[in-house]
């Protein structure tokens, strides 16, 4: 059983488009309602596609650069508070986080495109020479 749950949960982590199809399905067979559901499987998902990045880096790569990450991520809080601050003029707090975790899911779901991209690039290189 633990082996079945390990393979998925890999899986989810190494293709986190998969995840985030089958949950936004699943949410929108409970919820009934589009948006809902889009906006819930991009809250969940937003960590696998994190967690998905930083292993694509480390296989093309070779090195762990977590912390560049956590630092982008704190970088992208600090401009949303900013955003936030000056189009209401006062920062509520939920928002910011909703907004913080959106904006970390649209950043990095592209990295994680780019980074397939280059990986299957480099690959194909690397064979080829």
């Amino acid at each position: 059983m633990t082996t079945i749950f390990s393979s998925v949960f890999a899986t989810f982590i190494t293709i986190p488009l998969i995840a985030y199809i089958i949950l936004f399905v699943s949410f929108k067979q409970i919820t009934k309602n589009h948006r809902r559901a889009v906006h819930l499987s991009m809250d969940i998902s937003t960590l696998l596609f994190i967690l998905s990045v930083h292993y694509l880096i480390v296989a093309i790569w070779g090195h762990s650069v977590f912390w560049l990450l956590l630092m982008v991520m704190i970088a992208l809080a600090v401009l949303v508070v900013i955003v936030h601050y000056k189009v209401k003029n006062e920062v509520d707090i939920h928002k910011v986080i909703k907004g913080f975790w959106r904006v970390n899911f649209a950043f990095f779901f592209c990295t994680h495109i780019i980074l397939v991209l280059c990986g299957l690039v480099y690959r194909i290189a690397t064979a080829l020479i």
